[in-house]
């Protein structure tokens, strides 16, 4: 079966998923709204610019896990202050990438493909760094089940090119499937001593670990 084959497969794979999905998990969701509401309130879901496929700009819609609680000098406080025990839980179970769904069915996103981080990290890519932009960003990924946010940059980096360059159906199912598997261990979900992934700042290196190996900031980086 050839690629654009696939890749025709592989939509309509997303757009059936994630139609069963919103419906699915719509109880949770409701409690999930209900929650962000009580205890930081409006809004309830978070949207940010973020680059799709091919760099283009969309709006990515999430849960808010955070309040927006700003220090003496007019600038955000820590995440770890900001992020709330309601946002934590939901981060752990990863209930606040469910808004995600509709990202799918409008095609910003994918089920599986490199997550889509910020904006302004785009000119700070090193050439190899920027292909992860050479197919649809994804709600899960291969950099997610190796490591997550625990994991370097540039690991994280080379794992997404990785998957750039060796996409498939059955990869797909393979990063579904171990998904699950770490969303129910809670395995990688920040870096250790932080409550979410550090800022990338820019790589000083071009060679990175090898990515192929199957290794087992802020709100606005998943």
């Amino acid at each position: 079966m050839g690629q654009p084959v696939q890749r025709r497969i592989k939509r309509g794979l997303d757009v059936a998923v994630a139609a069963v999905g919103l419906v699915v998990t719509s109880p949770f969701s409701a409690v999930t709204a209900t929650g962000v509401l009580m205890t930081i309130g409006r809004p309830i879901f978070f949207r940010q610019t973020r680059p799709g496929l091919h760099s283009e700009p969309f709006t990515v819609v999430k849960f808010r896990t955070m309040r927006d609680a700003i220090g003496p000098d007019g600038q955000p406080l820590p995440d770890a202050i900001r992020l709330t025990s309601l946002g934590a839980f939901l981060r752990k179970w990863s209930f606040d990438e469910l808004p995600q769904f509709w990202n799918v069915l409008r095609g910003d996103l994918s089920l599986v493909g490199p997550r889509p981080l910020l904006m302004e990290y785009l000119p700070l890519y090193l050439p190899e760094q920027a292909r992860r932009h050479d197919v649809r960003p994804g709600i899960t990924g291969w950099a997610q089940v190796n490591g997550r946010n625990a994991i370097s940059w540039e690991e994280r980096f080379a794992l997404d090119v990785w998957y750039v360059d060796h996409w498939s159906l059955a990869l797909d199912v393979k990063i579904l499937l171990k998904t699950l598997q770490k969303v129910i261990a809670r395995e990688g979900i920040a870096a250790a001593g932080v409550p979410t992934m550090t800022r990338f700042t820019g790589s000083a290196r071009s060679d990175h670990p090898p990515a192929s190996q199957d290794a087992t900031s802020t709100e606005a980086v998943p």
